[in-house]
């Protein structure tokens, strides 16, 4: 007998279905949405009537329906140019898809999240999980490492807003990122949306410290920040989007110093390493970015603080490879310098 064991074959589905009531009156969300996108689309009660497989009576008879339960007409005849959408309608047609676009990324993780279990339930296999993560030297290197017991995490390297917007749009099972001195919920958006109430969990993976990559010596006598709008000072950033470059660009606007004013400011890199490589050859003086890059390539580190880097991912993922990677990487961090457990991590244990 061939089971789902042997084919490993796991697909899971899950739909939102959903009604609304108005008085004695219940309307089929899906069904309405389905409507109004028909007459929007193409303009005419027939093309409703094509869109549901209905007669053009039956069709008609469902939006005066709709308008009744309503208490609002939904579509007006436009004399010469068919059926359109009135401001009422078209205004709940704009409700309607808003908010099933937010419900929907919700399903996509819990439908991955699902799978995952599944797959190991029925088949008994390892899995194969995604993480979008800003980049670290550390978490890469430990990732490297992990055993494939339980499973394999493949890894893309991005900038931590991306990160999370995969996350948040279902596209990734977790996300690693970081907001400089602050915690997702005092960062915009996207990373105030990695919350409980979106069944999200954001584990403290460490605290790491950045500070500005200078060359040996720092030649320059770069102090300060304000010290990088000196004439000859050369500075390489981060990515639009990195965690790193969202702090530069809070530190800049709070010591009240512009973008312009810094020779390089455009000049952009997607590593830390690649950085500290640009100021480590000459082709830069001054560069964001982790304490352990600045040690690896022999520059001077002139702190700016400490941040925590976090691991997200759905709450109902239960995953022996996740869990078994944050242990790594925190035992790792307690030992590493410009590394340390995280202060949000120490308190829950």
């Amino acid at each position: 007998m061939n089971s789902t064991a042997d084919t490993g074959a796991v697909v899971v589905s899950v739909r939102l279905v959903g009604s609304m009531q108005i008085g004695s009156n219940v309307l089929e969300v899906s069904d309405l949405m389905v409507a109004l996108e028909a007459i929007r689309r193409t303009k005419s009660i027939k093309g409703l009537s094509e869109t549901l497989g209905l007669s053009y009576r039956t069709a008609w008879c469902r939006l005066q329906m709709y308008d009744v339960a309503l208490g609002q007409p939904l579509v007006r005849k436009t004399r010469g140019q068919g059926s359109e959408l009135t401001e009422f309608g078209a205004a709940l047609a704009e409700a309607l898809t808003s908010a099933v676009a937010g419900l929907d990324a919700n399903l996509g993780r819990e439908t991955r999240a699902i799978e995952h279990r599944l797959r190991r339930l029925l088949t008994g296999r390892s899995e194969v999980l995604t993480l979008a993560a800003s980049h670290d030297p550390l978490l890469i290197e430990v990732l490297r490492e992990l055993p494939a017991e339980h499973g394999q995490i493949r890894l893309s390297v991005m900038g931590s807003s991306t990160a999370v917007k995969l996350l948040l749009d279902g596209g990734v099972d977790a996300a690693g990122f970081h907001c400089g001195a602050l915690t997702p919920e005092q960062a915009d958006v996207p990373f105030s949306g990695v919350s409980s109430s979106a069944g999200l969990v954001p584990r403290p993976l460490f605290e790491r410290e950045q500070g500005l990559l200078l060359a040996p010596g720092n030649p320059l006598g770069i102090r300060t920040l304000a010290d990088l709008t000196a004439g000859g000072v050369r500075y390489v950033n981060r990515q639009p989007g990195s965690g790193t470059r969202s702090w530069f660009d809070r530190m800049l606007a709070k010591a009240g110093l512009s973008p312009d004013a810094i020779q390089g400011y455009a000049v952009e890199e997607f590593t830390h390493q690649a950085v500290a490589a640009m100021v480590a050859c000459g082709a830069a003086d001054a560069g964001l970015g982790v304490r352990v890059a600045a040690e690896r390539l022999g520059l001077d580190f002139l702190s700016v603080g400490w941040e925590t880097y976090y691991l997200a991912a759905s709450r109902s993922l239960a995953s022996p490879m996740f869990d078994e990677l944050v242990a790594a990487v925190r035992v790792r961090a307690a030992e590493t310098t410009g590394y340390r457990l995280s202060r949000e991590h120490k308190s829950r244990a």
